[in-house]
């Protein structure tokens, strides 16, 4: 049963690994096989990021690594602070709950219409200001905060300590692991956005490297190389974090799960 269990996992394993491996191969294969369809053509060429590099990825890639930075450390900083307040006893978890539950496309019209009056559309603030605040944070932290013996609290106040100085001294260092956790899934949530941005931002110079990718696709649906050259491009930042804190992650929900 359990050879047949590990058949099933490697086959799935397989599948989810198809499309990346396949997204390599035809990032580096010469721009004629591509052309003439020869899969045969095992050669290696670096032409495809040479035109990627070229076509302006490396500002849109810029673009994003900036807004998804500032609005992460946003969502950890006001998630922090809201987890906390709800351990403490302020009734908001039903509409942050609420908020978890409904699509954020449902937002999209009314914040279109109200950046539109401030005049912020086709600025970078448009695609950090509505995700400073995130529901997901915010549970996953009260998650963690919860587990926090409330004596340690307790010790913190009799020592003296303000709520203030209770939080950012005594529970944010506590929840380093859960923060890092919350902030590489938020990162790569953000960084993955496609609509929203492109709805509410039309500057070319303010292009975010998922619209930079969409336009590549429109401009040059057959360039399947440089393409597939941009796309891994695009990918390396998430891949990198996944990699390097791939451990921490895990344990850190296999934590929350158990708890």
């Amino acid at each position: 049963m359990i050879i047949f269990y590990r058949i099933i996992t490697a086959l799935f394993c397989f599948f989810v690994a198809l499309p990346i491996l396949w997204l390599c191969y035809a990032a580096f294969m010469p721009q004629d096989a591509i052309l003439y369809l020869d899969m045969t053509d095992i050669g290696f060429s670096l032409n495809n990021f040479v035109e990627a590099h070229k076509s302006g990825i490396w500002r849109a890639l810029g673009i994003s690594l900036f807004v998804s930075s500032v609005t992460v450390a946003g969502q950890l900083i006001f998630g922090l602070m809201a987890a906390y307040a709800i351990r403490q006893g302020l009734p908001v978890l039903w509409p942050i709950l609420l908020a978890l539950a409904l699509p954020s496309e449902l937002l999209m019209v009314p914040l279109y219409r109200e950046f539109q009056i401030l005049k912020m559309l086709d600025t970078l603030q448009v695609m950090i200001i509505p995700f400073l605040a995130s529901p997901l944070i915010i549970f996953l932290l009260l998650q963690a905060i919860r587990r926090i013996p409330q004596s340690i609290l307790d010790s913190a106040r009799l020592d003296g300590a303000s709520e203030i100085r209770i939080l950012w001294q005594v529970v944010a260092p506590l929840l380093r692991p859960e923060m890092l956790a919350a902030g590489i899934l938020a990162f790569a949530a953000h960084w993955n956005l496609v609509l929203f941005p492109k709805v509410m931002v039309s500057n070319e110079n303010f292009r975010t490297v998922q619209i930079f990718l969409n336009d590549l696709v429109a401009n040059r649906p057959l360039d399947w190389g440089v393409l597939a050259a941009a796309s891994l491009i695009a990918t390396l930042p998430l891949v990198v974090l996944y990699l390097v804190f791939e451990k921490r992650i895990i344990t850190v929900f296999e934590t929350s799960f158990k708890g």
